[in-house]
């Protein structure tokens, strides 16, 4: 005699790196529940020629939503936010330009879900680090002993609160 299993089997595929956060803004899709989405300029290669791999990022879970959030006012003012993260459930979509030089092209967007936020830091000073959670693995996501970014002097993460 055979006994089915019920319980839901998968995989998870994540990715850990450091970026900047970028275009912060609320979505509201035609169908569904309105969410907050963020852009993510992941650095890759070598500290002395970095390229950058862009992440449109739909912001998953509660603690990962409130840091968001709180790091919008200073996006928006033009300051850098970088971030060490987790990403999941990667996917693409591909897309048409509608103007400029590439109008007509077929581009390809990288969409993926912001799981985790590691650390902080804008321009340069660092406003939040999570306490390390059990399993953690220590790669790109914790902060870096030299991330090749020195920043400038910026106000206090608290005081970036939405209110």
């Amino acid at each position: 005699m055979t006994t089915q299993n019920d319980t839901n089997s998968f995989f998870d595929l994540h990715i850990t790196g450091l970026g900047y956060l970028n275009r912060i803004r609320e979505v509201t899709p035609k169908r569904g529940d309105t969410f907050l989405a963020c852009d993510i300029s992941a650095l890759n290669g070598a500290a002395d020629d970095v390229s950058y791999t862009r992440f449109d990022c739909r912001v998953s879970g509660r603690e990962a939503e409130s840091l968001v959030r709180r790091c919008q006012q200073a996006s928006d003012m033009g300051k850098k936010v970088l971030i060490g993260f987790k990403l999941g459930d990667l996917w693409t979509d591909t897309f048409v330009y509608r103007s400029g030089k590439r109008q007509g092209e077929t581009g390809v967007s990288l969409k993926a879900r912001l799981l985790f936020i590691s650390w902080i830091k804008i321009d340069g000073n660092m406003v939040h680090q999570a306490p390390r959670r059990d399993g953690d693995n220590q790669g790109q996501s914790e902060q870096p002993a030299n991330s090749g970014y020195v920043g400038g002097d910026a106000g206090s993460f608290e005081a970036m609160k939405m209110h």
